[in-house]
């Protein structure tokens, strides 16, 4: 889920982000040793804003000479923020990093390569996957590490289920039984059966692996598949949803701004699609019981796969990178730390915190791991980063959505309208 809870510590939404101080700021401590204050940077709600602070807290205490400001955001905020930021040279020391940004800032020589760090042991890799670390590797360069894996899922409110008499076997059901299911949820209880698979740059990509496809060409100079008709039948079937009021319309969901308001929390949708990741939270802030559960025709293809849930970087301007990745290596490989943060970041990437952290999940967060170890047996090859220019390409498939949803253009205009411009952009930022 993308759309969370907006909230500040140091009150940075006020000053559109920028820390509170500089990220040169050095100060001498009681032992003459320099104190320096990192700023990190993330987007999410309350509950992952809560623990990080605790976190937080817990380094500082070990690590005296150091002092974190904490700066974050909702996820539309986030990004809006940091990048004025970024033109001005005031990136935050640390930057929880997305995937779909990722070769944004860096290939544009925004982040540092956090290869060196890991070469010589600050960020310590002993316990990681080298598949794992990989999810923030671009062209041999590590601009981002990886801190828990997510895949994703169809997370239900099973009362709604119930009181439609539907069930779901989702070792097999079809994008068919899917759309039957969210209609039958409608008829039976008056509710929606489905969140509307928002936010398309998510869903659509997925819907086209199931169909043996691709989003962006390897060499992301394009768009991979060719034909027309997996686009066009995908948003015919969300504007089914949406007229039979089996799905919220665009606006609806616009309305959603933290995870408190979801319709799956608010007892309004029987099925939300979202990363693993996302289910504790939604238990935390609903009384009534959820399940996970494997997309539809996740099987054949194989078109599930493991996703860094997220990253941290460190902008190549930062004054204490050494600092940054020292924090860094805190954040995956503390098990105290970790026993805090429960994978709500997703599963830690970290073998040792993620077995030290089992023992102190309750049994939502217990399913969150028991989740992603079933879907991993599902999983395909995940794809490559996404290329210079997807931040773009989402904000246009959010757009032409919108525009089909709300009937201005076809789905068939859209399919033509999408490939044109997203094919434009890809060539574009290939050239620069």
């Amino acid at each position: 889920m993308k759309r969370f809870v907006l909230f500040s510590l140091c009150a940075f939404l006020m000053l559109g982000l920028y820390g509170c101080s500089s990220n040169s700021e050095e100060t001498a401590g009681a032992d003459g040793k320099k104190t320096i204050t990192l700023r990190v940077a993330w987007w999410g709600g309350q509950p992952r804003h809560d623990y990080t602070t605790k976190v937080i807290d817990m380094y500082e205490k070990e690590n005296p000479h150091v002092k974190i400001e904490a700066e974050f955001a909702n996820w539309d905020d986030y990004w809006k923020k940091l990048a004025p930021m970024s033109a001005a040279n005031q990136l935050p020391d640390v930057i929880q990093m997305d995937t779909a940004y990722l070769s944004q800032y860096g290939e544009k020589g925004q982040l540092e390569d956090l290869s060196a760090y890991v070469e010589d042991g600050t960020i310590n890799t002993d316990a990681v996957d080298d598949k794992t670390i990989k999810g923030g590797d671009i062209g041999g360069k590590l601009y981002g590490f990886p801190l828990g894996v997510n895949v994703l899922s169809v997370i239900t409110n099973d009362d709604l289920l119930k009181d439609a008499g539907a069930t779901i076997d989702d070792e097999s059901w079809t994008w068919n039984d899917f759309e039957n299911l969210a209609l039958k949820v409608r008829e039976k209880t008056g509710q929606y059966g489905s969140n509307g698979m928002h936010p398309p740059d998510v869903f659509f990509p997925y819907y086209l692996r199931t169909k043996g496809e691709r989003l962006y060409k390897e060499d992301g100079t394009g768009l991979a598949y060719t034909d027309d008709k997996l686009f066009v039948d995908y948003f015919k079937r969300q504007v089914k949803l949406v007229d039979g009021k089996a799905s919220p319309t665009p606006d609806e969901s616009a309305q959603i701004r933290g995870m408190e308001d979801d319709f799956i929390v608010k007892g309004r949708t029987a099925a939300t699609w979202n990363y693993s990741n996302q289910y504790s939270a939604f238990a935390q802030l609903t009384d009534a019981p959820l399940s996970l559960h494997l997309p539809p025709e996740q099987t054949k293809e194989k078109a599930l796969f493991l996703k860094p849930s997220m990253l941290f970087s460190i902008p190549k301007s930062s004054k204490h990178k050494k600092e940054a990745a020292k924090f860094i290596d805190f954040f995956i490989n503390n098990e105290k730390a970790n026993t805090l943060i429960k994978g709500e970041r997703g599963v830690p990437v970290s073998s040792k915190a993620a077995e030290a952290v089992k023992s102190e999940l309750n049994e939502e967060e217990k399913k969150i791991f028991e989740y992603v170890e079933r879907a991993s047996k599902h999983a395909g090859e995940s794809d490559p980063p996404e290329p210079i220019g997807s931040a773009e390409i989402i904000k246009l498939l959010k757009d032409t959505s919108d525009q089909i949803l709300f009937k201005k253009i076809t789905p068939e205009q859209g399919a033509v309208n999408f490939r044109k411009e997203a094919d434009a952009i890809l060539k574009r930022n290939e050239q620069r």
